[in-house]
């Protein structure tokens, strides 16, 4: 009998531990969300990246007019990005999948610059612009974030593919549609592919 009540109680302990792993491995947050995205985007699971979501040239929607002041008091939205594809990325400075995939995110920036594709971050749930800033530093993140405490900056993106996890990160093509997103911790392998095949499709 003890044994055997030792034997539940450390799958009971592995089961809880397992999960929490899982959801640490997702995002640091996430919600449900009810996308109006057309029936023919397609979702597929990438192991150790999110949940990605990609959607057709014609059937893209216009990105909303993301605008507010960086992390260094600069106006920067995507205006200032005309004609070119954007990665937007969301994340927090207290968020461990966005430190890990914060390299990544630095060195797709690098590998993608030749092909036209700019990079822009939107911080959100730092209620000070501290620990963000350490964060730009730390990982010598190359491009602008807009200081987004409240999360106001990503409402809009609420009828085209919302960022209901963080991390989130958008890719927006060259007419400013909403081309694909991944929620949770991307890789740089598959943001170079989702990047470079949006810059490709026009």
């Amino acid at each position: 009998m003890y044994r055997r009540r030792r034997r539940l109680t450390t799958l009971a302990l592995g089961l809880v531990t397992g999960a929490l792993s899982f959801t640490l491995l997702v995002a640091c947050s996430s919600g449900g969300s009810s996308s109006s995205q057309s029936s023919n985007a397609s979702t597929r699971f990438v192991t150790g990246s999110g949940t990605v979501t990609t959607i057709p040239p014609a059937e893209r929607r216009k990105a909303p007019a993301v605008r507010g002041k960086s992390l260094t008091g600069k106006e920067v939205g995507l205006a200032d990005y005309r004609d070119k594809v954007v990665v937007i990325n969301v994340w927090g400075s207290w968020c461990p999948p966005c430190r890990k995939e914060a390299p990544d995110l630095r060195n797709a920036a690098a590998s993608l610059a030749p092909k036209g594709v700019e990079f822009l971050g939107i911080n959100t749930r730092d209620n000070d612009l501290g620990p963000a800033q350490a964060f730009v530093r730390t990982f010598k993140v190359p491009y602008p974030s807009i200081f987004d405490p409240k999360g106001a900056q990503l409402l809009g993106f609420r009828d085209t593919l919302p960022a209901s996890a963080i991390p989130s990160t958008l890719v927006i093509d060259r007419q400013g549609r909403v081309a694909a997103r991944v929620l949770g911790e991307v890789s740089q392998r598959t943001l170079e592919q989702l990047a470079s095949d949006v810059a490709g499709s026009g």
